[in-house]
């Protein structure tokens, strides 16, 4: 858990973090604390009490004498996860035996309790243990996400995803991206199709946006040149997997005077940015998960920073990698997850997909066309990022071509007068343009090893969820 209190509040002087990391600078200091009770040791005189709060662990003893009778007794007979605050000084906990040429670990410190205050008692009994380790369904999870964020390796998973965002944006930035916010009540679809949740905009029809696309192609025609933005995206799909969700989050980029491997590059730079800096910066998070798969005899994850460039793997050989495989697939058909598979035996970490058959890709990806491909198909600049099987990103270079697009949106029955806000952002000069969307949700599972994407979402949306 990261220590991430500055300043003292109404209620406390320093975090539990802090007593920890500035204990030696605290030695016999006054300090006001707060916390959940995660556990209560000692009757009669004495009291132990392991509380616990966003930012880490520390130790009360509560002793006859320095508190009065009754409230040492209150406390002793408090629920777990009771809400306290305390004060005292701080003290260095007695350090443990070790055996001779063992390593001493570093002192470890604990609060001395002179006052108390139970904030708010819990009720009994728990819908989940806190700090058991016996395994909880997924929805018993999610049903109490209020107490599965108090277990630590979720908390873990958590705290890594705001360093996702973090180390991710500040990234594009670097790169000279800016962040932009599009809007979310759409009046048509950005990708075609018909997974559109409908909703009444006062006297008309509206949508919930499918994705920002169409709007950060018009920030670049508008001469912003590189946009990015982190927002929630819509999906009436009716999938019931473990990747997928109704509502989601994303990473988007577009970036004018670029073509597909332009935008690749900069997907593969700031994905080894975020693991360099969780591997340089937050092993105590990596740590905290570790402790609980091992409980559950799962393997460690590690952190391995990968390399770039990341392995292309264009569509047309992968299509031939499946097939010599004894997979029934020829070329125009979709990669689905079994096939993803097989592309994973050889490659299990990032790779990209590029050079997919246009008719397999959105109105707006560019076309190119390759005399040579199988049936002298239509190839486009479009192109997925896949972990292992799972995808991560779809992305490309954009047509800037009006008459072009406006013949794509025909081709996929869709009718472009509803899309004329759009198109006539391509009628008085558009620069040659790419761009992707990278699931935030789904880059979290590569990174934390969990084996749903609900995991990695704090309330997540799917087809049978809509609460809490």
């Amino acid at each position: 858990m990261a220590d991430s209190t500055l300043y003292p509040t109404a209620y406390r002087t320093h975090s539990l973090g802090q007593i920890q990391t500035q204990g030696v600078d605290l030695l016999d200091k006054e300090v006001t604390i707060c916390g959940y009770a995660q556990a209560i040791r000692g009757k009669g005189k004495i009291c132990f009490l392991d509380l616990r709060d966003g930012t880490g662990l520390c130790q009360v003893f509560l002793k006859q004498g320095l508190v009065d009778d009754d409230v040492l007794s209150s406390v002793q007979n408090a629920s777990r996860e009771s809400t306290i605050q305390f004060t005292g000084t701080v003290a260095q906990k007695r350090a443990p035996k070790v055996a001779e040429g063992e390593p001493v670990p570093p002192p470890e410190y604990e609060v001395v309790a002179t006052g108390v205050n139970i904030l708010s008692l819990a009720a009994t009994p728990l819908p989940l243990g806190v700090t058991d380790t016996v395994h909880v369904e997924l929805d018993t999870r999610l049903d109490n996400r209020f107490l599965d964020l108090r277990r630590t390796h979720v908390n873990a998973i958590f705290n890594l995803r705001a360093k996702i965002l973090q180390y991710g944006r500040e990234h594009l930035i670097n790169e000279g991206f800016k962040e932009i916010n599009s809007p979310k009540i759409i009046a048509a679809a950005a990708e075609g199709g018909t997974n559109l949740f409908p909703m009444k905009y006062f006297e008309r029809d509206a949508y919930l946006s499918q994705s920002p696309q169409l709007y950060k192609q018009l920030a670049i025609l508008g001469g912003l040149e590189r946009v990015f933005e982190i927002g929630p995206a819509f999906r009436a799909e009716n999938h019931d997997t473990y990747r997928h969700l109704n509502e989601f989050v994303s990473f988007d980029i577009e970036m004018a005077w670029a073509n597909d491997e332009d935008v690749m590059a900069v997907q593969e730079r700031m994905i080894n940015h975020i693991w360099s800096s969780v591997a340089a910066n937050d092993g105590k998070e990596i740590e905290a998960i570790n402790v609980y798969r091992r409980t559950q005899e799962m393997d460690d994850i590690v952190v391995e920073v990968p390399s770039i460039p990341f392995p292309r793997v264009e569509y047309s050989d992968a299509i031939e990698m499946i097939a010599a495989a004894g997979q029934d697939i020829t070329w125009g058909d979709d990669i689905e997850a079994h096939h993803a598979d097989i592309i994973a035996e050889h490659h299990s970490g990032f790779h990209f997909i590029p050079r997919w058959p246009m008719p397999m890709k959105p109105f707006y990806i560019y076309h190119e066309k390759d005399e040579t491909s199988p049936s002298g198909g239509q190839l486009s600049r479009g192109f997925d990022l896949n972990y292992g099987r799972d995808e991560m990103t779809s992305g490309g270079q954009r047509e800037h071509r009006a008459d072009v697009l406006t013949q794509n949106l025909i081709d996929v029955n869709l009718d472009p007068a509803d899309f004329d806000f759009y198109i006539d952002g391509f009628r008085f000069g558009a620069p040659p343009h790419a761009g992707w969307g990278l699931g935030v949700a789904r880059l979290t599972m590569a990174l934390t090893g969990s084996r749903n994407v609900r995991e990695t979402v704090l309330f997540p949306r799917d087809r049978k969820r809509c609460t809490p």
